[in-house]
């Protein structure tokens, strides 16, 4: 992997605002916990906040989006999955995405934003992957106060309310910080500033992210969202805004030049292009799910590196191959293969790690990994 220079962030750095830009790849629609203060309209095209945007893209869409933004704006130097619902209640998308992402574009960084509710098991992956950056939401550390933020959370099937489904969200947001600081990857922290709810907690809020290794701290106002518990609540003040994060600048450093950007945002902080490439993003996203332009190359599973006579489950390995200009293929890399065992996890994660092949050459492999693999794409062969 290239060496990246994180410092073109501009949402970590405000010092590069205005040399690099963003985009936000829209591929997590589903969401794990309801916000009394969010309403998710996610077509909506008149609206700048986060958790809306005009379509949703496939993690092939998304990359072919990538190359698309990239020859508009190539100040473009972060790629990142925030919603319009959480990056981990979509979590296969996501990791495809990140490692298409990963894979094509080798210096761009790339972030996520969650609630943190599905993130810690994610973490060594993407630790693997190279995402440098995650954005945590953490609207209180007292369950007392953010059970009055939250409607429910949804852990798999099953649906906690009130304080037990408080407890739950916090204490997987906790894991979870930890486990990235872990990895060394940098943690910002979101807290949605909500008067009468969560503002006399918010420095709590910093003093325990700050224990946690948390880098950077984003104290934000709320903005009432109609059709929603909180429609009616007020949005803080100005003055309030600004000595609350005066106070909370004690403990972690300040982000203040957050633009609340939707989950379809690009460009520049200074210089938003959303809406000049709202036609393209549409365009992608009627696109092939699958494309063999957008999967170039052929992973090969092989004893000695010169017949394919290897069973896929027996795999350590892969050869990756790819056209030279010729016409003819060439030996592009070797991949490592996931251990064996895990069930199907191993198949969703060979998929993830072949996401740009469009075929696999194997001796054999049974129903499940060819079922598996097919329905990402990836098919087998002969």
């Amino acid at each position: 992997m290239n060496t990246i220079d994180f410092n073109r962030h501009p949402c970590f750095n405000a010092k590069v605002k205005g040399q690099y830009g963003r985009v936000h790849l829209p591929v997590a629609p589903k969401c794990n916990i309801q916000c009394n203060f969010c309403n998710r309209k996610y077509d909506c095209v008149n609206e700048s906040r986060p958790g809306v945007t005009s379509t949703i893209l496939t993690p092939e869409q998304a990359l072919y989006y990538m190359g698309k933004v990239l020859e508009k704006e190539p100040r473009i130097s972060v790629a990142g999955i925030a919603g319009p619902g959480d990056p981990f209640a979509n979590a296969e998308e996501t990791l495809e995405t990140m490692r298409l992402i990963r894979n094509k574009y080798p210096d761009t960084i790339l972030c996520l934003a969650s609630n943190g509710m599905e993130l810690a098991p994610h973490v060594e992956e993407l630790a693997e992957i190279g995402v440098s950056h995650v954005t945590v939401t953490v609207n209180g550390v007292d369950p007392a106060v953010t059970e009055k933020v939250y409607s429910w959370v949804r852990d798999g099937k099953v649906i906690y309310r009130g304080r037990q489904g408080a407890e739950l969200l916090l204490a997987r947001q906790l894991h979870a910080i930890e486990k990235l600081k872990q990895h060394n990857i940098t943690v910002k922290i979101n807290t949605i500033m909500i008067p009468g709810i969560n503002d006399h907690h918010v420095i709590e809020v910093a003093k325990a992210m700050k224990e946690l290794g948390a880098d950077l701290f984003n104290c934000m106002a709320m903005l009432p969202n109609a059709d929603t518990v909180f429609e009616n609540v007020p949005e803080p003040s100005k003055e309030v805004m600004k000595e609350t994060r005066n106070e909370a600048e004690k403990h972690l450093p300040q982000m203040r030049h957050c633009t609340r950007c939707r989950a379809d945002a690009v460009g520049l902080l200074t210089d938003d292009k959303t809406d000049e490439l709202r036609g393209c993003l549409s365009a992608c996203a009627s696109l092939p799910k699958h494309s063999e332009a957008k999967r170039p190359y052929v992973a090969v599973t092989t004893q000695e590196g010169v017949l394919v006579n290897q069973h896929l489950g027996e795999a350590t390995r892969f050869q990756i191959w790819g056209q030279d200009e010729e016409g003819g293929y060439k030996l592009i890399e070797e991949r490592q293969a996931p251990s064996a065992g895990g069930g199907n996890q191993r198949w969703l994660n060979i998929s993830r790690i072949l996401s740009d092949c469009q075929a696999i050459l194997v001796s054999d492999l049974g129903d499940g990994p060819k079922e598996a693999l097919n329905k990402r794409g990836l098919k087998r062969s002969p």
